[in-house]
């Protein structure tokens, strides 16, 4: 039985079979007896995307006292559920979106960062929304989107229909559709940030992970 560890672009997590390329985390929202999520969905701020392999440490998935480990298909879906890189881990990927990072009088701290993701990504308890301030055209590669009431991965000047398991085949970018990438996010993707995308995403034949994974482009 899989566990509740697998994060969609809505924010919701839930149970798969299916392999994520990253993790991450949102505090401790687990039972390590049961190995079951509490009701709460976050305890932090900082919701973080983070290496699958670092200095060879190896983790008890939902062990105790310590943060619930949850997964993602790309990098692309943790952005767009309100996840930002983890400084500890990933710092080059960390800094690169600190830098593109809307802001006044600086660069921002990551926990100025936190706050404004934290209002960015959530509508009370549920993932927020947002209405698109400009031509759906003029989005940038790697934001996604609400269309046909399912996430899209905009690449190409098309929308890609995402899954657990990858993207599927594009399809034209419709209009009145809502943005899911919180707006400061987006605004890091104008500057020029390039998080990673599933292999499904493009037309590569084979791709590789930064942990040294060699992925086909099935996803598989």
């Amino acid at each position: 039985m899989p566990l509740q560890n697998r994060v969609t672009p809505l924010g919701d997590i839930v149970a798969s079979t299916e392999r994520g390329l990253f993790t991450g985390n949102r505090g401790i929202i687990h039972d390590p007896r049961t190995r079951t999520l509490l009701t709460r969905r976050w305890a932090s701020r900082a919701w973080l995307i983070c290496t699958l392999r670092w200095r060879g440490v190896r983790r008890a998935v939902m062990g105790p006292g310590s943060w619930t480990e949850l997964f993602f298909l790309d990098e692309a879906t943790a952005l767009a559920a309100g996840h930002r890189p983890c400084f500890l881990c990933r710092r080059e990927a960390a800094r690169a979106f600190q830098a593109g990072f809307p802001a006044n009088g600086g660069i921002p701290k990551a926990h100025n960062i936190d706050e404004i993701l934290h209002e960015e990504r959530l509508d009370g308890r549920r993932k927020r929304m947002h209405d698109l301030t400009s031509p759906v055209a003029d989005l940038p590669d790697r934001a996604m989107i609400l269309q046909d009431g399912a996430p899209h991965l905009i690449c190409e000047g098309a929308a890609r229909p995402w899954s657990l398991g990858g993207y599927g085949t594009p399809k034209a970018i419709q209009t009145g559709t809502r943005l899911i990438t919180p707006p400061s996010t987006v605004a890091v993707l104008r500057a020029g940030c390039r998080p990673l995308v599933h292999p499904s995403g493009h037309n590569l034949m084979r791709w590789t992970t930064p942990d040294g994974i060699d992925v086909p482009s099935s996803g598989r």
